[in-house]
């Protein structure tokens, strides 16, 4: 049976694209397993390897100002829906990690949960589209130089938040998400007073 398998990453992130990932392996891989249990060394490796020797593999990108706009769920279908989208040869059965069937619409699509974990297809999805979406944010870091993307890419962490409060909102921040929004609304707030202050202060 040809298995096609699907994984997204970067859905709990303040910053940065949601990636998804799909492949179909040929030949067995040794080693491959969830991303999130894997070194960024062993991770960079394995994609090299899955590149070079799955039978075909996509990625699906969706941008943080379309999560903003559409959600979670319409914005991980949507990367799922690219990154099979890119597979090119015919398949038996699509594996979807995760407890939510993110492709209605594609009859040979199914859920399994810690799939990444136990379908070596998917975990090969799994470690794409983490280091894919990795070097994006290593990449992004050199033009946000203030928010440490290269060390946490993007995850809300206690340095990310720090930046965010030092030098404000990114266009790569996600303003949907809680941590930022509510940072923006502060931001607003301080805006508001300050203006109304200074309106006192002229009419005084």
């Amino acid at each position: 049976m040809i298995i096609v398998g699907i994984d997204e990453v970067g859905r709990g992130c303040w910053a940065g694209p949601l990636v998804a990932g799909a492949v179909i392996l040929g030949k067995p891989i040794p080693g491959l397993a969830d991303s999130k249990v894997l070194s960024a060394k062993r991770r960079q490796a394995l994609a090299k390897q899955i590149e070079a020797e799955a039978v075909a593999y996509g990625l699906g990108w969706v941008a943080p100002a379309f999560i903003d706009m559409y959600g979670l769920t319409l914005s991980v279908q949507r990367a799922m829906q690219q990154a099979l989208a890119a597979i090119n040869v015919p398949y038996d059965s699509v594996i979807i990690d995760g407890n939510y069937n993110y492709l209605p619409n594609e009859a040979k699509a199914k859920f399994l949960i810690k799939a990444d974990a136990t379908v070596a297809a998917v975990s090969a999805a799994s470690i794409l589209a983490k280091v894919a979406r990795d070097q994006f944010m290593v990449m992004a870091s050199k033009g946000f130089p203030d928010y440490g993307f290269e060390k946490h890419v993007g995850y809300g962490t206690a340095q990310h938040l720090a930046a965010l409060q030092q030098s404000g909102v990114s266009e790569l921040h996600r303003k949907s998400f809680k941590p930022v929004r509510a940072l923006l609304k502060l931001a607003t707030e301080e805006h508001t007073l300050a203006t109304k202050q200074m309106g006192n202060h002229v009419a005084n």
